[in-house]
């Protein structure tokens, strides 16, 4: 499985699609659905379920600079909330997240992405302008496909947070949905 065929199988969702465009509605600056969004549909697809891993979350990033207001955040969401209450909406500004992360400041959505604590959850998708996802890799789609769960580089070079890394996939326990996921410690 490669980007495109990421690309494919979240086209073919219309769940998925219809989230994409009520996000692109809100023309946030730098935004992208991201993390199990993604990584649960790509193991789903993998594991060949018929039917959708239930999510705790959507997560919706942007990165604005200018505006750090987490009320801004809570009014995006009751935004989305009253375009589909049935959707578990999470939105955040990655432009203030360091200071609860306690990380030096991000440089933009992606970079924020980046230094989520696995690999396989690094990742997003957004609609473009004419209506075309797109995905971002930060950290490539390798361990996502092969169903590796490993921490991300900003992890592995930060040691102090892979006591967080270990907690999250343990928490987590995601082989308990997808069986052939592979869990590295550390």
């Amino acid at each position: 499985m490669g980007e495109k065929d990421i690309i494919s199988i979240i086209e073919q969702d219309k769940w998925m699609t219809n989230i994409l465009h009520a996000a692109k509605q809100l023309a946030l600056p730098d935004w992208w659905i991201c993390a199990g969004f993604v990584r649960a549909k790509v193991w789903d697809s993998i594991h060949d379920f018929s039917e959708r891993t239930i999510l705790p979350d959507v997560d919706v990033v942007y990165f604005d600079p200018n505006n750090l207001s987490e009320i801004t955040e809570k009014r995006i969401e009751k935004q989305l909330y009253e375009w589909d209450p049935h959707v578990p909406w999470s939105v955040k500004n990655e432009a203030r997240m360091h200071h609860i992360n306690g990380v030096e400041p991000y440089k933009s959505s992606i970079d924020a992405i980046s230094k989520f604590p696995e690999t396989a959850t690094a990742i997003g998708v957004k609609m473009s302008g004419d209506d075309n996802i797109v995905l971002a890799s930060p950290c490539g789609i390798k361990d996502l496909v092969n169903l590796k769960v490993k921490p991300t580089q900003f992890f592995k070079e930060n040691k102090n947070l892979l006591p967080l890394y270990q907690q999250r996939v343990e928490e987590k326990n995601w082989q308990s949905i997808w069986s052939r996921l592979l869990v590295y410690s550390y």
